[in-house]
């Protein structure tokens, strides 16, 4: 028997942040297979989860394809540890991954997320990307997975209605698309588009926020930011940047258990 669990991360409130279907294994699996499951669960994505003598095997798939890093669905997953008591609250969940061991810590009701920092360089504009998303960036940056841009305000932001197909054409993970907040609440708000790999509009991603963190811990000279996802469902990722990683917080909620057939 295979189960799986669906969970909202980034939010302590069922029905927001971002849902990842979380899978547990009990060997590893075949990818056509688990690519299948990830395009039924049709979420941004799937995680895939099998234990192992010191840790836990985990790959991410989206509907269309398998990537390196996935924050979201890392999360889901130690939380679904967690909560059915595999890992006992003080345990460490230390996940072997295509970008190598990321560790997930409890504290409280907050996960604590260890990922490598995920740094860029800035770039030049890219004139078919400004146009796919309609709007004149201020700044433009890019690391090894996605193009991160900063725009002038939350307005400009929110009100972005990109051109996905045209989005798709650029060859990279996707486009983190940022502004400085002018909220006490928060450092910066950020949205998240990948068309190319199947996902138009990320709700709360978190990978992106290993170059969020350290893009915006230069710009305000913090170590600790608060970052806002401003889709519809809108997610809260509390960003440390220590060193060459960041330390990425946030709750987490089960919607939803069940087996596959």
């Amino acid at each position: 028997m295979t189960k799986f669990y669906k969970v909202d991360a980034f939010t302590a409130e069922k029905f927001k942040g971002n849902p990842a279907a979380v899978v547990i294994l009990q060997q590893a699996a075949d990818e056509t297979w688990m690519q299948h499951v990830a395009a039924e669960m049709n979420l941004s994505e799937t995680a895939f989860v099998v234990a192992t003598n010191s840790y836990f095997d985990l790959r991410w798939f989206t509907p269309r394809a398998e990537v390196d890093l996935c924050g979201h669905a890392t999360l889901a997953s130690a939380h679904v540890l967690f909560e059915t008591a595999v890992l006992a609250h003080n345990e460490v969940a230390r996940f072997q991954s295509k970008s190598g061991l990321l560790m997930v810590r409890k504290r409280d009701n907050l996960l604590e997320m260890d990922f490598p920092s995920e740094s860029g360089r800035e770039i030049p504009p890219v004139p078919i990307l400004a146009r796919a998303l309609g709007c004149n960036p201020i700044q433009w940056a890019q690391n090894r997975m996605d193009v991160l841009v900063q725009v002038n305000n939350l307005d400009t932001l929110v009100s972005l209605n990109p051109d996905y197909n045209e989005l798709a054409q650029i060859p990279v993970r996707g486009i983190i698309v940022t502004s400085q907040s002018n909220d006490g609440n928060y450092d910066f708000f950020s949205r998240f588009f990948a068309p190319r790999y199947g996902v138009n509009e990320d709700p709360v991603t978190g990978s992106a926020h290993c170059f969020l963190g350290p893009y915006w811990a230069a710009k305000l000279q913090k170590e600790s930011l608060v970052g806002y996802q401003a889709s519809q469902r809108g997610g809260i990722v509390r960003v440390k940047v220590k060193d060459q990683r960041v330390i990425l917080g946030g709750h987490a909620v089960t919607v939803m258990r069940g087996e596959l057939l």
